[in-house]
């Protein structure tokens, strides 16, 4: 684990900051103007506080993009990297882990921090890289599964993209590391471990601590 330097600290406040006067504002108008109960005020601070953070979030990583690949340590990326990692600990992580978020809100907070998921596609565990995580339509993350693009060894520190296909089931309680693509119509089996960079083919089951591969899915025509 790499140290999160001074420089990295001020940026994130800088962006809490702007976030929460923006949200502070708001709510000034909110019930000094327009008379709203307060307790509603207060309600909707929290809200639009986690909006602009998102916002501000988002437009950080639009203008200093965080890349694959390895970081340099003391890099231009790394101290990018450690103002990512401060807002979603500090901010973001409160609200994936708790789940008192319902599953269909869920989806809208990941889809705000980044990650790109397809029409009909829900998950009930916790992406802990969104802006590296793509999956496609119709497909489920089950409840407590984990995603998670970064891989931090030591002093190493990457990012790979997670890539997941249309129509593919990923069973509850299963870990899946960086660098997984999963095709089209596959299943992963409840708990199951998938290792970094694994690759499993369309219509595939697998299963296991390691992630083997278990058998194809057969097809079956009706009609």
């Amino acid at each position: 684990m790499r140290t999160i330097r001074l420089n990295a600290i001020l940026l994130f406040l800088l962006l809490f900051s702007v976030s929460l006067v923006g949200s502070c504002l708001v709510c000034y108008t909110l019930y000094y103007h327009l008379k709203i109960n307060f307790l509603l005020v207060f309600i909707c601070g929290i809200l639009l506080l986690y909006l602009f953070a998102g916002f501000f979030h988002r437009l950080f990583l639009r203008i200093f993009p965080l890349k694959e690949g390895y970081i340099v340590p003391g890099s231009s990326q790394e101290l990018i990297y450690h103002v990512y990692l401060l807002c979603y600990l500090a901010l973001f992580y409160q609200l994936i882990r708790p789940k008192i978020i319902p599953v269909p809100l869920l989806k809208v907070v990941y889809l705000m921090l980044g990650a790109k998921l397809g029409k009909n596609t829900f998950c009930s565990g916790t992406i802990l890289d969104p802006i590296f995580t793509v999956a496609g339509d119709n497909t489920i993350i089950g409840e407590d599964s984990c995603l998670f693009a970064h891989a931090i060894e030591g002093s190493h520190l990457s990012h790979e993209k997670i890539i997941i296909g249309n129509n593919v089931t990923i069973g509850a309680k299963s870990i899946i590391m960086a660098g997984v693509n999963i095709g089209d119509d596959s299943i992963v089996a409840a708990g199951s471990v998938v290792p970094k960079r694994t690759l499993i083919k369309k219509n595939e089951i697998w299963g296991g601590n390691p992630a083997r591969f278990i058998k194809k899915i057969r097809k079956t025509s009706t009609g």
